[in-house]
């Protein structure tokens, strides 16, 4: 191997635990209801001692916030709600100075209305940053250029009274779409790039990555057919809307920039395809993407079959030497407590048993590690204008979105007792940090033993292998751990074999002996051995 493979083999996010902090619902500071940067730098060394090497923080940059950050007035900037750019610079430094780097969100599909560069092409059909965006003629009835739509269901098309022209949408209105024809957004975003990474930003988590380039000739979008209902747009499917090949030479391009910096920049994906192929190409030939997020096991079925095949068939279709990306929940789709486990919390400490024990990268969304459940927000509490009220969304989002709960009572430690939060806690059962951590065998004391024994068994490069899998159990080998999954109402008795300790998921851990010993699988458990 050449010292420039062997360096690319330590990159510092390969095998590693990403932690995603919705940065709005984490800890308030400052008694405004939402959370902040400062507030944030208070709990890193929660954070840090859970074992993780990077932080994601969700949108952190200037935005009317429509869509929660997500459309961006100032990609330079620090939104005022979170603090500033030196509260920023402090994160970064207290999170390295506890050995963890730290990732921001980066959108480049679309910018906020506001954003100056908008402005000036909605005021002016002449302007230079019209071509900055998408505009069409309407077809000759004055109806919008084709069938897309946007995150609501309705047109992706907005007319723009003053030259008769349609603009692009692919979500809301207020967040127009770029134009990545145009040689001009990509110097500015090389800009944009060059800027953080100097700033010392250890990379950054590129939001709706498949989506930047639409088809040149605005064809429309054809039925969904028989897809997943996670990859069906309101019946139709994203061909030409979004998921345009020439996306490639985009991350090639930012590959090179992050390349150039030592410790090399990260990139990461939100890559939301369903075909696994696909998936494979935004990793190129070790020259695009680090890591890809997989759609397809986060939305696979929670049984053994669905899983597995879906582990299979990525370990089968990424490129050798890739590194994967397991996650289960984030801030846009149902926690993986309710979606996948039903708020059972034994399936929750299997979730999480599997999770922790894959090869590859791993994003744990804030309470994951306590179990977290989605909250049921009241109509009238609902804040995202993106899901709230829309008939056939796919998700709703602010039941994910809801307070970290640092402790039980009034303010949960998110915020002072008489502060309301902009979203409302969940019930006040004992998912919290302060009960966890007393509780030894709590699901958060759980999650850190995981971890621990993937720290010292699960090398970057560790192997996959499927020993055997049924209707109702699932048992692999990932590097030097041996996990057996029961998904069924049986009690299983099980041989692991080898010398070391066994991890039950309801939070046991012994000394075995011996290599045929039999261990016994209660329903609906994960054993992991460490050997």
């Amino acid at each position: 191997m050449d010292s420039e493979s062997n360096s690319k083999r330590c990159n510092w996010w390969r095998g590693s635990v990403l932690y995603h902090i919705y940065l709005r619902s984490f800890s308030d500071s400052n008694r405004d209801g939402f959370g902040d940067l400062k507030g944030a730098t208070e709990h890193l060394d929660y954070v840090s001692e859970l074992g993780i090497s990077g932080i994601w923080l969700s949108p952190t940059m200037p935005s009317p916030n429509y869509d929660w950050g997500y459309d961006v007035s100032d990609y330079l900037g620090v939104h005022p709600d979170y603090g500033t750019l030196e509260d920023l610079d402090h994160f970064v430094s207290e999170a390295e100075s506890r050995g963890m780097k730290v990732l921001l969100d980066l959108v480049p599909n679309h910018t906020s209305s506001e954003h100056p560069w908008f402005v000036s092409a909605l005021s002016d059909p002449n302007s230079p940053y019209r071509n900055y965006y998408v505009f069409a003629k309407p077809k000759g009835d004055g109806s919008p250029p084709n069938n897309w739509l946007d995150a609501t269901g309705e047109s992706a098309w907005t007319l723009d009274d003053n030259s008769g022209e349609y603009y692009l949408h692919n979500f809301l209105s207020s967040q127009p779409d770029l134009n990545w024809w145009n040689d001009s957004v990509h110097e500015e975003f090389e800009r944009i790039l060059h800027f953080w990474f100097d700033r010392g930003i250890a990379g950054f988590r590129i939001d709706v990555a498949h989506a930047l380039y639409k088809d040149r000739e605005l064809q429309d979008d054809p039925p969904a057919g028989n897809v997943p209902a996670a990859f069906s747009h309101f019946g139709l499917l994203e061909k030409h809307s979004k998921n345009q090949d020439d996306v490639h030479d985009v991350y090639r391009r930012w590959r090179k920039i992050a390349s150039d910096y030592d410790p090399e920049r990260l990139l990461v994906g939100e890559t939301w395809v369903d075909d696994m192929s696909q998936l494979a190409s935004f990793y190129g030939s070790d020259d695009e993407l680090n890591l890809a997020f997989n759609f397809p096991f986060m939305f696979a079925e929670f049984s053994s079959i669905a899983l597995s095949r879906a582990v299979s068939q990525t370990f089968a279709s990424l490129p050798v030497g890739s590194t994967p990306v397991w996650t289960a929940s984030n801030h846009d789709v149902s926690r993986f407590p309710t979606r996948w486990a039903g708020g059972s919390q034994a399936k929750v400490r299997m979730a999480l048993s599997i999770l922790t024990t894959l090869p590859g990268t791993i994003v744990l969304y804030y309470g994951d590690e306590l179990g977290l459940c989605d909250v049921e927000v009241a109509l009238e509490d609902q804040r995202d204008s993106m899901t709230s009220m829309v008939p056939k969304a796919r998700f709703q989002r602010d039941r994910v979105r809801t307070p970290m709960q640092w402790k039980s009572g009034i303010g949960r430690g998110f915020a002072e007792k008489d502060v309301k939060p902009w979203l409302p806690f969940g019930l006040d059962d004992g998912r919290d940090v302060e009960s966890q951590r007393r509780d030894q065998g709590s699901i958060f004391n759980l999650t850190k033993s995981l971890l621990e024994l993937r720290t010292n068994a699960v090398k970057a490069d560790a192997e996959y292998r499927e020993i055997e899998v049924t209707d109702d159990s699932w048992h692999y080998k990932a590097g030097k751990l041996s996990v057996f999954v029961n998904f069924s109402d049986k009690i299983r008795v099980v041989e692991l074999g080898g010398v070391g300790t066994i991890l039950t998921a309801n939070g046991d851990s012994l000394l075995l002996e011996g290599s045929d010993k039999e261990v016994t699988v209660g329903p609906w458990e994960a054993v992991v051995r460490s050997s």
